[in-house]
């Protein structure tokens, strides 16, 4: 005769059992590889770790917060936050729409061969960031870039567009804004999919206009889908990193001098663990402040 309450333990016992197996591999990877890091690079922001404590670790001091008020009193660190949120605020919203808008194209009955243009929009996205910045600053040549020579064509006179203070950022956003837009896409196709056709039928039964559909049906059906792919979108644009890199070292005058290139550029040229690890918290906690604002205002929005 079975017991009720040993049969329930035991068949909890084995359901925990099965967790833990199934479990334990992954969660032990991410402990040794995430976990145990941040929390190592967490300390470490409040130390002065640099070339010399990496030989002898008797070099090592406790600064406690003199790296983030050393942070805080820099010039170059206030230059890369505006330069970055520059290209968040930018970059972010344009990839979006553009993202929004090339889904709307590709699940509406006007476009033939929609899997062949899902195809070479998303060919961007798994492209190597790297080689597309060599391809895009050879376009952005001042004198023999591709750009420059069509715009020749409608009497524009050639930009120095990696140079000029001026245009470096937004010649970064726009490689960017194409580079990434694929990946958005088909997310956005997927709520698109989604969306009940019967709601438009309705829509159109009740007399409304492509736009009231869009806006009345289409919006609002879309919104976790676009609180997702704009918060990926914005936690992926203050990462900004190879393009400058690549393409400017962060020139002219820092004008492309991101958050993330200042971090590297203290750690692995001048060897200041300390001071570099110090800058990523920073930008962590102001990509968390934003990413829990944006869920405040679109729970906000729905209600």
């Amino acid at each position: 005769m079975k017991v009720p309450f040993l049969h329930s333990t035991a068949r909890r016992f084995g359901h925990l059992t099965s967790a833990i197996l199934f479990l334990g591999p992954a969660l032990i990877a991410i402990t040794f590889f995430f976990v145990i890091p941040v929390v190592a690079a967490f300390f470490m922001s409040f130390t002065d770790f640099d070339i010399y404590a990496l030989g002898d670790l008797g070099h090592l001091r406790f600064v406690g917060l003199m790296n983030y008020a050393h942070l805080f009193e820099d010039p170059l660190f206030w230059k890369a936050l505006q330069n970055t949120v520059y290209f968040v605020v930018a970059g972010g919203p344009l990839s979006v729409a553009v993202s929004l808008v090339a889904a709307l194209l590709l699940h509406s009955r006007l476009v033939r061969w929609k899997g062949f243009f899902r195809i070479v929009y998303f060919i961007p996205v798994v492209t190597t960031l790297v080689a597309v910045a060599v391809v895009w600053r050879a376009i952005y040549h001042p004198r023999f870039g591709l750009l420059n020579y069509v715009l020749g064509f409608v009497g524009i006179d050639a930009i120095d567009w990696l140079g000029d203070p001026v245009w470096a950022m937004p010649a970064i956003i726009l490689l960017a804004v194409w580079k990434n837009f694929g990946y958005n896409m088909i997310i956005f196709l997927a709520g698109l999919q989604s969306i009940p056709g019967e709601l438009y039928e309705a829509a159109r039964i009740d007399g409304a206009t492509p736009f009231n559909q869009f806006r009345n049906v289409t919006l609002p059906l879309l919104a976790p889908t676009s609180l997702f792919v704009g918060i990926i979108t914005m936690i992926g644009y203050f990462q900004l990193f190879a393009e400058p890199y690549v393409m400017t070292q962060g020139g002219p005058s820092y004008a492309t001098l991101s958050i993330i290139l200042l971090m590297y550029q203290h750690g692995f040229r001048w060897w200041s663990m300390g001071y570099s690890t110090a800058i990523a918290f920073v930008l962590f906690a102001i990509v968390l402040v934003v990413t829990m604002i944006q869920m405040r205002m679109q729970k906000g929005l729905n209600d």
